[in-house]
């Protein structure tokens, strides 16, 4: 046992002290960035450049279409395979001259930039992407201009392709431009978009959307929802809403559009069906609508069935039922005996009676 952890200990110490080997030996590299699909050349330091030098790739040999020219390694239409950590040792000794961290990509083209007010009216929040990825770090730069100002643009800490702006003023008429420029080691692109305010006000979903049905009510629910939590003041810039639901068995939605009320009933609910709910809210005057809430799900009050009892419990029922009262003593017409089989083993006696009764008489 102990021959095997010390084993593990040797392979996990190894592992630690080559990693720490690559990553101090890259720390004193040179980063060199190229564009894909292009011939890449390698100078070895500064030696001569009839030098003659060996080249390494992530400590192998250099496998890709090359070629060499005294101290210069000649890399062939590059692409991303050819990344990697280059080591040129000068001959016959074997020295290391000079390391190059090689990064192949390409230069970057014109963002897409995206701008709303989900906080109206404190301010806006433009964000921007690369349709195409340059696959080496890029860069962005914002600018933000009002009536002939520049406005400050904070970075999200979160969303790294993000920044936030304050309106100076509610309800300027003059329009707002934004400039995003992306740059990298390869080139630079820019996206330039005007806009003014009231066409980017879109608030976020309503929260907590609750559905819930209405007791003794089979086509009824009741649902509530509560404003979206980033729309700063509800009270001078009320919210209309928009509610849509259908039952899971069909496609087609049906839709209320509501004042700045955060409750309605469905009254036209299908008895025992359940039913996909969701609400988007908007701004009284302006703006657009809000992406639809997180859909929930209800079903309407469904009666309790009656029980009906079994048949087996039927029985039971009939077995544990009191005995009915004994038979009447009453006389029945001629022929038909009185009190089942105990009567008609009586009547021969009833008739030997008579007859001697009869007798007597005469």
């Amino acid at each position: 046992m102990a021959n095997i952890v010390t084993s593990l200990c040797c392979v996990v110490l190894a592992a630690v002290a080559v990693a720490y080997a690559q990553r101090r030996s890259q720390t004193g590299a040179s980063i060199q960035y190229e564009r894909m699909g292009g011939d890449v050349t390698m100078q070895c330091g500064s030696l001569d450049s009839e030098a003659s030098v060996t080249w390494k790739v992530n400590g192998t040999d250099v496998k890709a279409r090359h070629r060499e020219e005294g101290s210069r390694l000649i890399l062939m239409e590059v692409d991303l395979s050819n990344n990697g950590l280059y080591t040129c040792f000068q001959n016959p000794n074997g020295e290391r001259r000079d390391q190059i961290n090689l990064r192949i990509g390409t230069s970057p083209r014109e963002p897409t930039v995206m701008c709303r007010s989900n906080t109206y009216p404190k301010g806006f929040y433009c964000s921007w992407h690369l349709q195409h990825p340059t696959s080496i770090p890029t860069d962005f730069d914002v600018n933000v201009q009002h009536n002939q100002k520049s406005l400050e643009a904070t970075r999200d800490a979160v969303h790294k392709n993000r920044c936030h702006v304050k309106f100076l003023e509610v309800f300027s008429s003059y329009p707002y431009r934004v400039n995003v420029t992306a740059l990298n080691a390869l080139g630079s692109a820019s996206t330039a978009i005007t806009f003014e305010e009231f066409n980017i006000v879109k608030p976020d979903p309503p929260e907590k959307v609750v559905a819930t049905p209405i007791p003794n009510n089979v086509r009824r629910l009741e649902v509530t929802w509560n404003s979206p939590s980033t729309w700063p003041d509800v009270e001078s810039f009320p919210l209309k809403y928009f509610l849509r639901y259908r039952p899971l068995i069909r496609d087609q939605w049906q839709h209320v559009e509501l004042s700045d009320s955060t409750a309605h009933t469905i009254t036209d609910a299908y008895a025992g069906k359940e039913y996909i709910i969701q609400v988007a809210a908007k701004d009284m005057e302006i703006g657009t609508w809000s992406d639809w809430s997180v859909a929930v799900h209800a079903t309407p009050w469904i009666d309790e069935p009656k029980q009906i009892p079994s048949t087996t419990e039927q029985e039971l029922l009939l077995d544990t039922t009191p005995s009915a009262a004994p038979p009447s003593a009453e006389p029945h017409r001629a022929g038909v005996p009185v009190g089942g089989a105990s009567s008609t083993l009586l009547s021969p006696l009833l008739w030997y009676s008579c007859y001697l009764l009869l007798g007597a008489l005469i």
